[in-house]
């Protein structure tokens, strides 16, 4: 599962919560204790799946089967669940604290401890991030409204040391005042950075509107006052006070045995003593049914500010997590806005009016909100919208949903289920939310077998009961003209660079000391690998049957990417893949969205620079209708004028909220400044290309690049390969490509001659982004190893890199700061992006170059590299267990040019690198003089 898909929807809506190195979006409608009928947790089917799609028949969704509940005696509530699917397992420990446990003064101190239960521990006095970084662990942590989570995913015998870690830092986090005052720079560098967004402050003004009286009208970051004026003794008394065993629940969901890992649980916390007991924690309040309280504000409020597009934000209040409705809501919710067939998008995206609509709805502990979020199309009035969506929402109180919508809704809910939680991290996540919050890890089972009964006249009635005008907060964002530079890039070739030194390595023995000692495993299981077929066509298909869950995975590439545009009709590669999908000869947009959506499955086309991607998932049962879509699509597009109109309306939104973005800004201006006009790698759209392009272009591209013989398809799931061999030679055998593939020119492209400074200011933003690089390597390179190394040790991760430790830990100057290599089938860009704030840029920027000049003069030592080797060996069995990136990996291997074999051999490739070999790439692939350094955003001026 994509995370975009991930986020939108778990067994439900999706909350924002903010995480320690990135924004994670988290189901919040399962923490409830909704009066719900029991069910008995059913196993998955694990049968073999008929080719045959059915409109009734779904699997059980039940992901509770084999879930064991421990509550040690100082109230740690433990839960267990084995699967032996990969060699990998997750451990996750949820505190049920958040913003809501805030108050005015107080607020985003919840936010800021789950930064500094980083920062380390009277045991260990270092960052826990290069703990888990050592242990190749998938880990992060999030704040939500009602939750703080912290969770990593390892190698089945990093288990025990998981849990010493998580153990270690419930009771003896090191919260002190250097900590404390590096961390709140970060953390506002943060808030800062969501400041960049209209969205978020428009979303912020109106929810502080809906819910004047409540913590949940407060940010879950917090302000940058409150956060400025915390104290240590404050942050103490927090960590204290909801820290305690008896207000955390620890889910273990993997491969391991149980009996000895309880064992483990009450060695590493059973001695942890529970702050409840000794009175400081403040008790859970019973959860009991509310009714929503009418919003105070009617009159919309305004918000007229710099930016690139209107913006539409509504807020009805919703009753809390227990309350009956709950079932209906979600229905009602998927009825509005779930998926292309959805009746908001038809309303308002089909209809012209809008690039964007979208809504959710959230019950949490002390009440809840449905919230609707509409981007308007160029030239299109807020005022037109509005009307618009509230016909829309008086339609659904007048009249029934029909039986097919009801049904629809109720199936992508169910398949949601199954296809969000196919890896054991997201499983683990499930069970923790429903436990830490709801109180009972079967919650979201008696949820859905409710939702299966729910009826229209519910959909009906919840729709009238709260969708009342009266109850409504909405606002509107309009943007002011922006003041930009019209060059707004202007190039800057000397620059006055202070003399500063990057502050002295990290010692790599200090790990050494502090990580917990490791089980030795005698043997791991080994990777299968897909089989791999070719049609006479010359499509190549790779197939890797998986009967863990009933779902599965198909990822696709076509060589159609934006690096075949042209300068004068740059955009033309994304239009075309935009409206792949909106009609073939045999049916309309609207018929092949609700052909997947009546099943819960999805199919989706999008570009980059190097190709299409294909991104399709669904249940088992419904493999030959995402086979037969694809194959419809891909071969019968039809590309309706209307529809292209559309989608070039769509484009020249996207394209405005991009120039107003200091990420996308700044990247298009680094691309560009690293590849000449004849690139293909140069272009990006510009509102004149996007004019010259017409539905005969779009129907050439589309004639001329989509083609079986540059085509790679994986599947990855629950099927029987002989049954898909002949699915597909079915569906896909018949594709044809007239012609010679077309090839494109890679002019060489060589560092600058000595650093480049550019800037692309822009008006109303706080914070600024920068990116510093050149023309790296591809994935070929020989030197494609030692370099992954290189950079882990670089700025492979914000929290374990040397960038990392200097610029953020040290310097406390950005929230994340990271390096990587863009190895494609051609050399894309080696770069370093960064966040800061504008007063901070320059100093960052210094700073990172002192840094890559230490590592061209000193080179790095052997323990460094031992470490980061393991680190990468470590985390890609765990990165393989997830079978969206599984199929997404076997998929570019195969486009790479790689054997399939490298499935099994990355890991022992990437221990095979020896110290030298980094060094070499370092002298080689690392020019601190030769940057393109382009910084974006907030004008430094600004902050002074």
């Amino acid at each position: 599962m994509s995370l975009s898909a991930f986020v939108r929807r778990a067994t439900g809506p999706a909350l924002l919560a903010l995480c320690l190195t990135t924004v994670l979006l988290i189901s919040s409608e399962t923490a409830a204790t909704l009066v719900l009928p029991s069910v008995s947790a059913t196993p998955n089917a694990k049968t073999k799946p008929d080719m045959k799609s059915s409109s009734s028949v779904m699997p059980a969704a039940s992901l509770t089967q084999g879930v064991r509940k421990t509550v040690l005696d100082n109230g740690l509530t433990v839960l267990t669940k084995e699967l032996h699917t990969a060699p990998v397992v997750s451990v996750q420990v949820w505190y049920r604290v958040g913003s809501r446990d805030e108050q005015a003064g107080l607020n985003g101190i919840s936010h800021l401890l789950e930064h500094l239960m980083f920062k380390g521990t009277n045991n260990r006095p270092i960052q826990f991030g290069r703990l888990f970084s050592a242990l190749g662990s998938q880990s992060n942590a999030f704040t939500s409204y009602d939750q703080t989570a912290y969770f990593g995913t390892v190698e089945r015998d990093k288990l025990q040391a998981l849990l010493v870690l998580e153990a270690d830092r419930m009771k003896n986090a090191l919260i002190n005042p250097e900590q404390l005052r590096s961390e709140k720079r970060v953390v506002v560098s943060e808030l800062q950075g969501y400041e960049n967004e209209p969205g978020y402050r428009l979303e912020r003004a109106v929810r502080r509107a809906a819910f004047p009286q409540e913590a949940y009208g407060l940010t879950i970051g917090g302000t940058k006052a409150d956060v400025e004026s915390f104290t240590v003794e404050q942050v103490r008394d927090y960590y204290r006070k909801y820290y305690s065993p008896g207000n955390a629940t620890l889910v273990i969901v993997g491969d391991f045995e149980t009996e000895p890992t309880l064992q483990a649980v009450k060695s590493a916390f059973g001695q942890i003593p529970n702050q409840e007991r000794l009175g400081t924690a403040k008790p859970v309040p019973a959860i009991a049914p509310t009714t929503p309280k009418p919003a105070a504000t009617q009159a919309p409020i305004m918000l007229r500010e710099p930016g690139s597009a209107s913006l539409l934000q509504a807020i009805y209040p919703l009753p809390n997590l227990s309350h009956p409705d709950v079932p209906a809501l979600q229905v009602m919710d998927y009825i509005l806005t779930g998926g292309r067939s959805s009746r908001l998008y038809q309303a308002l995206v089909e209809s012209g009016l809008a690039s964007e609509a979208g809504g959710y709805a959230a019950n949490l502990l002390s009440s809840g909100w449905y919230s609707l979020s509409v981007t308007a199309a160029p030239g299109k009035k807020l005022n037109q919208i509005d009307r618009v969506l509230q016909r829309s929402l008086a339609n659904l109180q007048d009249k029934p949903v029909s039986k097919a919508e009801l049904q629809r809704a109720k199936n992508q809910l169910r398949a949601s289920r199954l296809l969000q939680n196919r890896d054991v991290t997201s499983q683990a996540m499930q069970l923790a939310d429903d436990q830490s919050v709801a109180g009972d890890y079967r919650y979201s089972d008696r949820l859905l077998a409710a939702i299966a009964q729910v009826r229209a006249a519910d959909v009906q009635r919840v729709a009238k009961s709260y969708f009342q005008p009266a109850s409504r907060t909405v606002g509107f964002f309009e943007p002011t003209q922006l003041q930009a530079d019209a060059g707004g890039t202007g190039a800057g070739t000397t620059q006055t660079t202070e003399n500063l030194g990057a502050g002295k390595p990290v010692d790599p023995a200090e790990l050494g000391r502090y990580l917990p000692p490791l089980e030795t495993t005698t043997s791991r299981n080994s990777q299968a690998l897909p089989e791999a077929i070719t049609l006479k066509n010359g499509l190549r298909i790779l197939l890797l049957p998986d009967t863990s869950t009933p779902t599965v995975t198909l990822s696709g590439h076509i060589a159609a990417g934006t690096e075949y545009d042209s300068n004068e009709k740059a955009g033309l590669a994304d239009l075309t893949a935009e409206n792949v999908m909106n009609g073939t000869k045999t049916k309309d947009a609207l018929t092949l969205a609700e052909t997947l959506e009546d099943r819960g499955a999805d199919l989706a086309f999008d570009t980059n620079r190097e190709g299409v991607t294909i991104d399709g998932d669904g249940l088992a049962t419904d493999l030959p209708l995402l086979v037969q879509t694809l194959a419809d699509v891909v071969q019968n597009a039809s590309f309706p004028a209307d529809e292209v109109e559309l989608s070039r309306q769509r484009a020249f939104s996207d394209l405005q909220e991009q120039l107003d973005d200091p990420r996308s800004l700044g990247r298009r201006q680094f691309q560009q400044a690293i590849y000449p006009a004849n690139h293909p790698f140069h272009s990006f759209p510009t509102p004149e290309s996007l004019k010259q392009i017409t539905r005969d272009d779009v129907v050439q591209f589309y004639r001329t690049h989509y083609r079986p013989d540059k085509t790679v398809l994986a599947l990855v799931g629950n099927f029987d390969p002989a049954q898909v061999r002949s699915l597909l030679k079915q569906q896909l055998g018949t594709w044809q490509a007239a012609g010679q593939a077309p090839k494109l020119n890679f002019p060489t492209v060589a560092a600058p001659e000595k650093s480049t400074y550019l800037a692309a200011p822009l008006p109303g933003k706080t914070q600024s982004v920068t990116y510093l690089g050149y023309q790296g390597i591809d994935r070929q390179d020989p030197r494609y190893y030692a370099a992954l190394v290189l950079n882990e040790i670089l700025g492979g991760s914000t929290l374990s890199s040397r960038l990392g430790t200097e610029i953020r830990d040290r310097q406390g100057l950005t929230y994340g700061i990271y390096s990587y290599f863009q190895a494609g089938t051609s050399a894309g860009p080696f770069l370093i992006s960064m966040q800061t704030a504008p007063e901070d840029s320059q100093q960052a920027i210094d700073s990172t170059l002192a840094l890559l000049k230490q590592m061209r003069e000193q080179g790095v030592s052997a323990s460094e590299v031992a470490i980061a080797k393991q680190s990468l060996a470590s985390g890609y069995p765990v990165e393989l267990a997830d079978p969206e990136i599984l199929s997404e990996q076997i998929l570019l291997n195969e486009v790479y040019g790689l054997k399939r074999e490298e499935l099994q051999q990355f890991s022992n490739k990437i221990q095979a690198v020896s110290v030298e070999q980094v060094n070499q790439a370092i002298q080689e692939l690392l020019q601190p003089d030769r940057l393109v350094v382009v910084t974006a955003g907030a004008p430094a001026a600004a902050a002074r």
